[in-house]
């Protein structure tokens, strides 16, 4: 026979000071948890979301990020004939060279920070539909015209709509902002391909981008580059590029662990003392409930029952109160790249049940010890205590 909820529910709220401090540790370490796993999980979906299961990558062989590649003309023309690329309606084949380029520029904090810039042609926005003109218009080819993410011009300094900043050698004038939803193209500058590769010296693409015509073509394109002797490239489905991306989010996450791991140790500890206290308040009551015939079993189950309700109520506040920086911009260093990536704090039902579960295990583990010691009170000596 197990003692009823409600007699811990009710004790928890006769002692309610006790309660609240006690929750408030679990709730603080809880919502630091749940608000530093955001980051690792904002910048994994920057990256995530931004592939195309239809969309191919090439770059020369061996390189890790799209900055690292050189492409000559012959070899993006050779790439460009490669089996099931698809066309469009006017017959041509969907591909589009890039040139990438960074530059450093102060964000609003003063801080400076390596600032991607792409050179694109126009068929850069369909094999990328979710990069949208917000406000503006769209470069013009031939000019010295740049379009810039929404993100990027409200963390940059120089880039608002009409500003002029020094990309390369030259002067551009921003003449649109873009939205890319949340994909790693956020963290972007985007300009005429010819025009980028003139400011930067270039006398080589970066990387080609090609549309498969179906998921079967997407297997033909990467082997037909692989294997072509003449290209010493190497093709990757975005999925795949960008998933290989996400390692930036390793020591983020790293980070998020050990700092969890070491609140915790304080949270248990804060709990284990307050259960203790518990303890020694309720002796007789330990007794009493002995007497009408609850077991040690049920004393100890009472009591660390008592110990994770105690955890979750300070885990659901942690929650709640994480829950304001949701969707907020932020960026980091991309190791492979070496350029700010911006993304957005996500905290999805996933993470926050993810917090409740860590919120209950050190529940369970700061109360066993007293818990323990309740159960293993004698009867008699219990009954005896004033």
């Amino acid at each position: 026979m197990f003692i009823p909820l409600k007699y811990n529910i009710r004790y928890l709220a006769v002692r309610w000071r006790g309660t609240v401090i006690t929750a408030a540790t679990f709730a603080l370490v809880v919502a630091t948890f749940i608000i530093v796993m955001s980051l690792a999980q904002g910048i994994e979906r920057a990256l995530t979301t931004t592939a195309n299961p239809l969309n191919v990558i090439i770059m020369r062989s061996g390189v890790q990020a799209e900055g690292q590649s050189e492409i000559g003309m012959e070899q993006y023309r050779i790439a460009c004939r490669a089996p099931g690329v698809a066309t469009d309606e006017n017959g041509e084949a969907i591909t589009a060279p890039e040139i990438l380029a960074m530059v450093n520029k102060p964000r609003y904090n003063g801080k400076m920070t390596n600032l991607q810039i792409r050179g694109v042609e126009q068929m850069a926005f369909t094999l990328r539909p979710d990069v949208r003109i917000v406000e503006g218009r769209m470069f013009r080819p031939g000019l010295r015209e740049a379009i810039v993410s929404r993100t990027i011009s409200n963390r940059f300094q120089g880039f608002r709509l009409g500003d002029t900043p020094r990309l390369g050698r030259g002067h551009f004038t921003i003449v649109g902002l873009f939205d890319a939803r949340g994909t790693a193209y956020d963290s972007e500058v985007w300009a005429d391909a010819r025009e980028i590769m003139q400011e930067f010296d270039r006398e080589r693409y970066s990387t080609v981008v090609v549309r498969a015509r179906d998921e079967a073509a997407v297997q033909r394109i990467k082997d037909y580059v692989d294997k072509d002797p003449r290209l010493k490239l190497m093709a990757k489905d975005e999925a795949a590029y960008y998933n290989e991306q996400t390692k930036t989010a390793r020591p983020v996450r790293a980070f998020a662990m050990f700092l969890a791991f070491t609140m915790a140790i304080g949270a248990c500890f804060a709990g284990m003392n307050t259960m203790y206290a518990n303890v020694a308040n309720r002796i007789r009551e330990i007794g009493t409930l002995r007497i009408l015939g609850f077991t040690p079993t049920a004393v100890l189950a009472s009591f660390l029952i008592e110990s994770v309700c105690l955890a979750l109520i300070g885990g659901a506040v942690g929650c709640v109160a994480a829950l304001p920086i949701n969707g907020l911009a932020t960026g980091t260093t991309n190791f492979d790249s070496f350029t700010e990536i911006t993304f957005y704090f996500t905290i999805t039902p996933q993470l926050m049940f993810r917090g409740m579960l860590f919120a209950a295990f050190m529940g369970l583990f700061g109360g066993f010890l007293p818990a323990w010691s309740a159960s293993r009170q004698p009867v008699l000596a219990a009954l005896r205590q004033a």
